[in-house]
């Protein structure tokens, strides 16, 4: 049987975008359907009829054949064997021998309308397995998040939404409180549970359970949505008041307000999207915390409890709330005290602050109970960080910071023997290599010409006696006197003195030279030497014949006096 292998494929296409079913998955039931259309067709069972079916995607040709195993005798069954003699008479083209396989072809058009029938019910029925299954492998990892569809029908009992490539029904008791709907509508729904049953993907959406809050707080609040802030539990009654216990291990985030956000704006929001009725729903955002009696005060919230008393073991606590805040701790009937029971697990009796007195009740504070989730809290920040160092000391001996594969210098130790030789051989390659650059470097001395110097006649100074007159009184000329014998005597002493330095410049300088091992040389030439010894002996003469003639003056002036 031929098909138009455009429309075919065309089909196929349409199918798959509709329905969502692969082509592999439609060939597969379309294929399986005219297996058991054609064994109805032949009159035979599924189990005692042995048929082929071959169908080309690309043509839409479909082939169908019976097939028979070659005998020599039939024993068994005339639908599943022939023997050889039966198949050669029918086939003459071919000679058979025992265990050939004898084919019998047949063509869809002869198909009787009655097998036309039920092979199409066989493949609507294929289609809605595949299509269920399409459904469930869709659904089944949505289970837990949100997702958004259209009313297409609304009753009494509920709304049937469209989610894209199937329908889901909301009854009325999953609605928050006497929301309505309009078809056309677009509404948020909460996927509870996804099943695979019989009649096809069985999903469960709600909009009043506790989940369906969880989403919008993680929509609208980003702290949530990146781990900063984690709702540790939600108790709701929809439509009337829900509580959401929030908590975050950041020191500088406070939960409850950064949910509720500036002037309650980030709640709003979300009380916003609870339905559609009159009343409103209210929700209560409060600080979850490990001390039971803290947690519980927080829980009956918006009313003021003064103190608690709490039994962790039977699991039951006594709030005493103020005298003028009773009605607000049980709530409007009951709801508020319920929700707390609901959120912390523990049976809460509420007491009045006069009747807990009458009763001689103790009880924790407020305050006590505060201080006490303070040290908690630095305790576990404590251990948090301990566990974290000592998971980093066993991965890795390596300090925060340092880069990976970093390995720390180790301390050289050595024998006192052998740091000595090698001390020793070190200090010798060290000589030998200063030696070898010494004699490398050492510079060429090129011999200084000696040059004459002619020696000059010394002037002998001649000393002239002069009488002196003078009216100065006798103690101020010794004071002058004694004053310019001071003024010679310092000339000398700084000429000593720069003597005695340049010769103990001369001394380290040589005794420097002397220290290097290597052979000591001259700057200056044997002559130049000469002529500076005689200019010192000459400057020297100078001196004394200064002395002297000073000597004799004032001694010639003080034989005058004398006289």
């Amino acid at each position: 049987m031929a098909i138009n292998g455009a429309q075919f494929l065309a089909a196929l296409d349409e199918i798959e975008a509709n329905k969502g079913i692969s082509k592999e998955v439609i060939l597969a039931a379309l294929k399986e359907a005219m297996i058991k259309g054609y064994k109805k067709s032949i009159g035979a069972r599924d189990e005692d009829t042995n048929v082929r079916v071959t169908i080309d995607p690309n043509t839409g040709a479909i082939e169908m054949c019976q097939i028979k195993k070659v005998v020599k005798e039939v024993l068994e069954d005339d639908f599943l064997e022939i023997s050889v003699e039966d198949a050669n008479a029918l086939d003459k083209s071919k000679k058979y021998k025992v265990g050939d396989e004898f084919i019998i072809p047949s063509s869809p058009d002869e198909l009787t309308k009655a097998i036309a029938l039920s092979v199409k019910s066989i493949l609507k029925q294929k289609f809605a397995e595949a299509e269920k299954d399409v459904l469930f492998e869709a659904f089944k990892d949505k289970v837990g998040t949100m997702i958004t569809g259209k009313v297409e029908k609304t009753d009494e009992r509920g709304v049937s939404v469209n989610v894209g490539r199937t329908s889901v029904y909301l009854p009325r008791k999953q609605m928050i409180g006497d929301e309505r709907f309009n078809v056309g509508d677009q509404i948020k729904l909460f996927v509870s549970e996804v099943g695979n049953g019989t009649k096809g993907a069985n999903i469960l959406v709600s909009r009043s359970s506790e989940g369906f809050l969880k989403c919008l707080f993680t929509e609208e609040i980003h702290e949530i949505y990146d781990g900063t802030i984690v709702i540790k539990g939600i108790a709701r009654e929809a439509g009337e008041r829900s509580k959401v216990a929030v908590y975050s291990e950041d020191p500088n985030v406070d939960p409850a307000g950064a949910c509720i956000g500036p002037n309650g704006s980030r709640i709003q929001k979300i009380v916003g999207q609870l339905g559609n009725g009159l009343a409103k729903e209210k929700i209560d955002v409060i600080a979850f915390s490990d001390v039971p009696g803290l947690f519980i005060m927080e829980a009956l919230k918006p009313a003021r409890v003064v103190g608690i008393i709490v039994d962790a073991d039977k699991k039951a606590a006594t709030a005493i709330v103020k005298d003028d805040s009773l009605s607000l701790a049980i709530g409007k009937k009951g709801v508020n005290a319920r929700l707390a029971v609901r959120l912390t697990g523990y049976n809460i009796d509420i007491k009045t602050e006069t009747v807990a007195f009458e009763e001689g009740l103790e009880f924790q504070s407020f305050e006590e109970l505060q201080a006490l989730d303070t040290e908690l809290k630095s305790k576990a920040a404590y251990e948090k960080l301990a566990a974290q160092y000592q998971a980093n000391k066993e991965t890795t001996d390596v300090l925060p910071g340092l880069p990976e594969g970093y390995v720390a210098p180790q301390e050289r130790v050595y024998k006192e023997e052998e740091s000595n030789e090698e001390l020793q051989e070190a200090l010798e390659q060290v000589s030998e290599k200063e030696e070898a650059k010494a004699e490398v470097e050492a510079p060429k001395v090129e011999p200084v010409k000696e040059e004459v110097v002619e020696e000059k006649p010394v002037e002998e100074v001649k000393v002239t006696k002069q009488e002196v007159k003078t009216t100065t009184s006798l103690e101020d000329l010794e004071k002058s006197l004694s004053e310019e014998t001071n003024k010679q005597n310092n000339k000398s002493a700084r000429r000593n003195n720069k003597k005695k330095k340049d010769d103990s410049d001369e001394q380290l300088s040589k005794g420097a030279l002397d220290t290097s091992g290597a052979e000591r040389m001259s700057i200056y030439t044997e002559e130049e030497l000469r002529e500076m010894e005689e200019e010192e002996a000459k400057e020297k003469e100078e001196y004394d014949d200064y002395d002297e003639e000073y000597d004799d003056e004032y001694d010639d002036y003080y034989d005058d006096d004398n006289r």
